[in-house]
């Protein structure tokens, strides 16, 4: 065989169809473990802060939801709510029911059970480092570094460096 030419169905798959990414295949993992706990769709949990606003979210997640046997309609949704908001989650039942149906495009759910427990807390977001100008001295030699790419690194880590509040280490130093 000559070297420039490949035997036939060089390059593809024998069976199975082309490659898939990761991407692709996790939602379908999740999807079966959501079903399990009575999710249809897995990004009622995902989109949950959307769905019912910031208010809401901030102390309650949804757990399950339960259909009547052989429907999918009519459901019975279950939520974990921080135990000092029961009361005023009560209040709010029929705002959450219409924006969780609004959410599926039909009358998926028809009322909420409320469990007391706790709510995941979200991750508060960092604030950016407020960068201060780099020190003459650091900035003059980045402009001769060439490559744009490492320069924009240098550059970003020279004005954290700058921007360290005093008395913090760095670089093995204590300012």
């Amino acid at each position: 065989m000559a070297k420039d030419k490949q035997p036939s169905g060089w390059g593809e798959r024998p069976r199975g169809g082309p490659a898939k990414s990761v991407a692709e295949l996790v939602p379908s993992v999740g999807q079966a473990a959501f079903k399990r706990f009575g999710f249809i769709q897995s990004s009622i949990v995902s989109r949950w802060r959307e769905i019912v606003g910031e208010k809401y979210a901030n102390v309650s997640a949804p757990e399950s939801i339960r259909f009547p046997q052989g429907k999918k309609s009519d459901g019975t949704l279950t939520l974990v709510v921080g135990r000092a908001f029961g009361p005023m989650m009560q209040h709010v039942q029929p705002i959450i029911i219409e924006r969780v149906n609004r959410f599926f495009g039909y009358a998926a759910v028809a009322r909420i059970v409320m469990r007391a427990g706790d709510i995941a807390e979200a991750k508060p977001q960092r604030k950016k480092p407020d960068l201060r100008p780099i020190p003459a001295e650091l900035g003059d030699s980045l402009r001769e570094i060439a490559d744009p790419e490492l320069r924009a690194v240098l550059t970003s880590l020279a004005q954290g460096v700058a921007s360290a509040p005093e008395g913090m280490p760095v670089l093995g130093k204590v300012r």
